[in-house]
């Protein structure tokens, strides 16, 4: 079979015009059965979950039924913002000693059983629906129950973070090979089938989630994992509920940037946005190494804010007032110098008795003006690559969001939610509360970078949604030792050395590597009424419209 190359991203797509509503997604299979619910009279809502379900199938590698899932819904008639937490939380069997009894000082390693969280899509997927949908959740997943029973063709990108994971995580687990071909991930435009997991949601369509959680695939749940060395226990799965939230807003130069509250890190966005808009944009923001410069800084302080107060609020008093006003945003912006980077900033600190790339994002919208920003992931391509038996999807490693450092909010413990990396963002207009877009970038920590300079592309470049995409990208790595910044390739010479000689450790990325500074998917509602769509060039999705 000849393989096709994933090393040219360039982009030379134009943005997608529809007015009936559109589909943007990192699968053209996905979108077009996101298409199909719209066409048979199914509002953003139904699709979006059509969405979802075929992610799920067609790529297993970042998303599915054994993760958790995010939603804000724009909901048209009373121009109201929604948000579901779709996450789960830890085995009550769990705490900081049962880790360091087991010697796991330095962390719990990344594919160990002890990091499945309970996984939230199964129910979050079933709760949007019975809160906006119109349509039977049978009918919903029937275009990809049919991918699943018939096969589909595998697409190139999501043939190589398979055959990653295949080695990396599935081969290393009793029934792993459920989703691979004879040991190995499918190649480039290979047929793959997933009987298992087309049985699983024929279940979800005739009875919704509860057999995910109280029946015989929880018990199979339960099973793979305490075999592989966890403790997830049938009580953990029944105990879970989604929770509808208050999103947090702020407003950004004439528009409100909705993102969903902790335990996401969505505030990340929005405190680095936040302190962006204290500074003017240039002309010019492709080539000014100021502006990179600015934006790299704002995401260090909103990094170092999240770090120390993002966990889960059932359990922490988290100061989300504080963080996000617009004192406080001034305040950070005046400690960011032009000629220096600083790579450890302080956390902000409050007056005594103040309140305290794995994944797949897609964007909805129908034609009543509805919008849905969606995401859903497993985390680190399959998660821990524990199958359950017979079911055809992974289950997330969404443990390894907790910190092992006792007293810290996002310390781990039993019944907790963890750090989560995913996040959807949608944008309104503040003074008629109107629809502007629906996006999101995907891709662990790059998210709120991703969320910043896209945002940014569209308000302060005033781009369409696919220019905006298309433009490179920085990352700012949280992990590295030497803090460094990814580029991708593209910026002149010129940049890279100025934003270095300001001791910004820059390391240049290039051809399939660019998956680095992930994928995302923007709609906008343009003042007639019209959708204008883009999806992003460095993977295999696509943007399509009615």
């Amino acid at each position: 079979m000849n393989l096709i190359s994933c090393d040219d991203f360039i982009s030379r797509r134009s943005p997608v015009f529809a007015k009936n509503g559109m589909v943007a997604s990192s699968q053209p299979l996905a979108t077009g059965a996101g298409l199909e619910i719209l066409s048979a009279g199914g509002n953003a809502a139904d699709a979006a979950v059509a969405v979802a379900a075929a992610l799920q199938v067609t790529q297993p590698c970042s998303t599915g039924l054994g993760g958790d899932c995010f939603c804000l819904f724009y909901h048209a008639e009373n121009r109201r913002v929604y948000g579901l937490n779709g996450s789960g939380a830890s085995p009550a069997a769990l705490d900081l000693a049962l880790v360091e009894s087991l010697g796991f000082q330095e962390g719990i390693p990344p594919y160990h059983a002890l990091n499945v969280t309970v996984p939230g899509a199964p129910a979050g997927w079933v709760d949007t629906i019975r809160k906006f949908g119109t349509m039977e959740m049978s009918e919903i997943l029937t275009p990809a129950i049919r991918l699943a029973e018939e096969g589909f063709p595998v697409a190139p990108m999501t043939s190589l973070g398979w055959s990653v994971g295949a080695e990396r995580q599935l081969a290393h687990h009793r029934h792993g090979h459920e989703l691979t071909i004879g040991g190995r991930g499918p190649a480039p435009g290979e047929l793959f089938r997933n009987p298992g997991l087309a049985a699983a949601m024929r279940t979800m369509g005739e009875t919704g989630a509860e057999d995910f959680y109280e029946g015989d695939i929880a018990e199979r749940i339960v099973k793979a994992v305490q075999e592989a060395g966890g403790v997830l226990a049938l009580e953990d799965l029944a105990a879970h509920r989604s929770d509808w939230v208050e999103p947090i807003a702020i407003d950004y130069r004439g528009f409100r940037i909705f993102e969903c509250p902790p335990n996401g890190q969505g505030a990340a966005a929005l405190i680095a946005l936040n302190i962006l808009e204290q500074f003017e944009p240039p002309q010019d923001m492709t080539n000014s190494s100021d502006w990179y410069h600015i934006q790299i800084e704002c995401m260090r302080v909103a990094f170092a804010d999240a770090a120390r107060y993002i966990a889960d609020p059932r359990h922490e008093s988290i100061p989300l007032e504080e963080l996000l006003s617009n004192n406080y945003a001034a305040e950070r912006a005046a400690s960011i110098r032009m000629d220096r980077t600083d790579q450890n900033p302080a956390h902000g600190v409050f007056h005594k008795g103040s309140p305290g790339s794995d994944t797949v994002y897609f964007s909805v919208t129908d034609g009543y003006g509805n919008g849905c920003s969606f995401i859903n992931s497993n985390y680190m391509g399959f998660g821990t690559g524990i199958v359950p038996e017979g079911c055809g999807y992974s289950l997330q490693n969404r443990g390894q969001g907790f910190v092992l450092e006792e007293g810290h909010p996002n310390c781990i413990a039993p019944k907790k939610r963890p750090y989560h990396t995913i996040i959807p963002a949608l944008a309104t207009y503040p003074s008629s509360s109107e629809l502007f877009a629906v996006f999101g970038v995907m891709g662990g920590f790059m998210q709120p970078q991703g969320h910043l300079q896209v945002a940014s592309w569209l308000i302060d470049g005033a781009l369409d949604p696919q220019a905006a995409l298309d433009r490179l990208r920085f990352q700012l790595q949280l992990g590295s030792p030497a803090k460094s910044v990814l580029f991708e390739a593209g910026p002149s010479e010129d940049i890279c050395q100025n934003l270095e000689g300001r001791g910004h450790n820059i390391e240049r990325v290039q051809n399939r590597s660019r998956g680095a500074f992930g994928l995302g998917q923007v709609i906008l509602r343009e003042n007639n009424g019209v959708y204008c769509a883009g999806s992003d060039p460095r993977g295999d999705g696509c943007a399509m419209g009615l």
